[in-house]
């Protein structure tokens, strides 16, 4: 007595093994559900018995696939996909073994929903992952979410099957509040709907854009990790090969700062900001190593992504800093590059004189200076509150219209105020750090943060070190 269980794979001709193909071809019986007979027909005996059981009748279509075969006849049960991933190929053998039943089991494997998927997103399975299934019929919720936060802490690449139905509408939904405590909303998501077939759908879009509305149970939805990125519209988790190979292209430095970075980003109490805000936070935290810039590091929105448009179209050529401490952390790789200039006037010989007779501080008449010879230049400060308040006075008497403002002063008298005073110029972007914390540090590391934004998206800080 001989019973094949056999994946038949997502549906399409193509994608059912030759294994399948011959398994089905010896069959007298073919046990299943009437909607996957259309798919196999062609591989089945002029003579062969096809005997459908409705959904939702695994077992009754396990006890039919037995006695078939303990008449003398040689039987296929089929599942979609692979029999041995939520198919019949677990429960055949546990009736086996439960009623004592000599009959020969033998698994024919196939192309699971998830793989077919896979293959049209591109390659997002390449690193480790897991496979989970909404439907609590068989498995209590609260194991499955268990499993699907495992699943979010431990950065596995996730595909989900069962994500929605008529009944089982909120699973989604609580699958991607609970991944968004992990992840970042930017994670790479992609789905595949009747994979394989003529109504097939391919959508790739972010942890924050997933509609769960737009998702059916005739869909497989994959989740990727944090290496994971999307290029021509599809999506790559990347294995190492390549990078390794190419590793001579990046430096020892920037291969640490990438680490960090990750980390950083694993850390955060937050994984929804926006690309730009997140990738000035990132390198506030890497400079200072202080969680604090989570809460007090403010961007007005696009403020770094728009700052980077206006160096790459070359409006933007000339960053002014209130101390040289901030000219001089600011990458001089990344300077040359884009062929901007950093230039702090504290060195001037006219800025000793003007403090002097105009009763002011030397960051003060600095910025006085560079305000008559660039007032739309990007203005950096991470020293002096007193030269942060010059140019919000030079801005309101028109005299200045700067490409943006970085406000980090750091300090006890006069900081709160300077960057208070920054925040209605609502048509300058704007990157501050609120309260008494800042530092030259910071306010370079947020310009470099601008000067490479083209390597946010994939996570690739440290280029010009």
């Amino acid at each position: 007595m001989k019973i094949y269980i056999v994946g038949i794979g997502p549906g399409s001709p193509e994608d059912i093994t030759p294994a399948a193909v011959s398994a089905l071809g010896a069959s007298d019986v073919v046990v299943g559900y009437k909607y996957y007979f259309q798919f196999i027909r062609p591989y089945l005996k002029p003579a062969a018995e096809c005997i459908d059981t409705g959904m939702k009748r695994e077992r009754e279509r396990a006890a039919l696939a037995f006695a078939q075969a303990a008449a003398g006849r040689t039987v296929s049960i089929i599942s979609s996909g692979d029999a041995g991933i939520y198919g019949m190929a677990p429960l055949m053998f546990e009736m086996r073994r439960d009623e004592g039943l000599d009959v020969d089991l033998e698994v024919v494997p196939g192309i699971s929903a998830f793989q077919k998927a896979a293959a049209l997103l591109g390659a997002p399975m390449g690193h480790d992952f897991c496979v989970v299934s909404l439907s609590d019929l068989m498995t209590p919720w609260a194991v499955i979410e268990r499993r699907i936060r495992a699943a979010a802490q431990a950065d596995f690449v996730t595909a989900v099957y069962n994500p929605r139905s008529n009944e089982r509408y909120w699973q989604l939904d609580r699958l991607r509040e609970l991944f968004l405590e992990e992840r970042s909303a930017l994670t790479p998501v992609g789905y595949v709907r009747q994979a394989g077939r003529p109504e097939q759908q391919v959508v790739t879009t972010t942890l924050a854009d997933l509609n769960p509305e737009a998702i059916d149970m005739f869909t497989v939805v994959i989740i990727g990790n944090s290496q994971t990125y999307v290029s021509d519209n599809r999506m790559i988790t990347p294995r190492g090969y390549y990078r390794d190979a190419a590793s001579a292209d990046v430096k020892p430095g920037q291969q640490i700062m990438m680490e960090s970075f990750r980390t950083i980003a694993a850390e955060l109490r937050r994984h929804d900001y926006p690309t730009d805000h997140l990738w000035a936070l990132l390198h506030a935290i890497h400079t200072t190593a202080d969680f604090d810039m989570e809460r007090i590091l403010y961007t007005d929105p696009l403020a770094v992504e728009h700052l980077y448009d206006k160096v790459r179209e070359g409006s933007l050529r000339t960053i002014v800093t209130d101390v040289t401490m901030v000219t001089s952390g600011i990458r001089k790789g990344a300077l040359q590059r884009l062929g901007v200039e950093a230039k702090c006037y504290l060195a001037d010989p006219r800025v000793a004189e003007m403090a002097a007779c105009e009763g002011i501080t030397r960051t003060q008449a600095g910025i006085r200076l560079a305000v008559e010879e660039h007032p739309d230049a990007l203005f950096a400060f991470g020293n002096a509150p007193t030269a942060l308040m010059e140019l919000c006075t030079l801005i309101r008497r028109g005299k200045a219209r700067p490409a943006g403002i970085i406000a980090a002063p750091v300090g006890f008298v006069h900081v709160c105020e300077s960057k208070h005073m920054v925040k209605p110029f609502r048509d300058i972007p704007k990157i501050i750090v609120e309260g008494r914390k800042g530092g030259s540090n910071l306010a370079a590391t947020l310009c470099n943060a601008i000067l490479c934004y083209d390597d946010a998206a994939q996570l690739r800080p440290g280029r010009d070190l």
